[in-house]
């Protein structure tokens, strides 16, 4: 065999769903880590939360309730992305360039560096606005993913276009609630290391919405029109 038919060959297998899933394989095994390590603080916060209202429900803590339910809308999270990167379709364009790749992981991986860092003591106050900040980023992202469905992707590929739902008003919803959620996270670690891990996250992600919008201009002729219509992130500010 030569290798123009190996390499035609390569790409043919590179098209089907057996190698979409091969892929995706390192993605699922690691939300599902993290959503068998989150499992048992959710049924322990739960069960908490269950005898409190079974006992004295004037007595429940409103912080409980606010942990619990950042940690289920996670939970959640985890357990969609899992279902959607095992139905996902095959990509119809796949942007191989080293350097949009390597960004499109460290975008989407860099803020559990913020986990490493020594948690800080903060105020009643702070610590509510940043486990409603999760839960709100989480919640949101919970509906960009669900809208967005089958064409989710971690790297620049071109797989379905998505413009109902959020993705009507912002091209990148889903980046959006991630970065609320993790805003919300850092809070809980505040340092200047934390602050330096968010703005380095977002600045690649915005290199990584380049890469998407890239890829998806060459394989959608709609797409430049749905960028004229749409904000990349917030409506009316960018």
């Amino acid at each position: 065999m030569t290798p123009v038919m190996m390499t035609k060959r390569f790409e043919a297998f590179r098209r089907t769903k057996f190698y979409d899933l091969f892929a995706a394989a390192p993605l699922i095994a690691w939300y599902a880590f993290c959503a068998a390590h989150l499992i048992p603080s959710v049924s322990r916060q739960v069960a908490l939360v269950k005898l409190f209202v079974q006992t004295d429900p004037s007595a429940l803590p409103m912080v409980l309730i606010l942990r619990t339910c950042a940690n289920v809308t996670t939970l959640i999270f985890l357990a969609i992305l899992i279902v959607l990167f095992v139905v996902r379709y095959v990509p119809q364009r796949t942007m191989l360039q080293l350097r949009a790749r390597c960004v499109a992981v460290a975008g989407a991986f860099l803020s559990v560096s913020i986990l490493l860092l020594p948690p800080q003591e903060l105020s009643s106050s702070l610590y509510v606005i940043s486990l409603v900040l999760i839960i709100s980023g989480t919640i949101f992202a919970i509906y960009a993913g669900l809208v967005l469905g089958r064409s989710i992707s971690i790297l620049p590929e071109a797989r379905r276009l998505v413009t109902r739902g959020p993705y009507a008003f912002v091209r990148h919803p889903l980046y959006l609630g991630e970065i609320v959620a993790v805003i919300g996270v850092a809070l809980q670690y505040l340092s200047i290391w934390a602050l330096l891990i968010v703005g380095l996250q977002v600045v690649l992600q915005l290199l990584r919405m380049n890469y998407e919008e890239r890829v998806l201009s060459q394989v959608f002729p709609e797409y430049q029109d749905y960028i004229a219509r749409t904000a990349r992130l917030m409506p009316g500010v960018y």
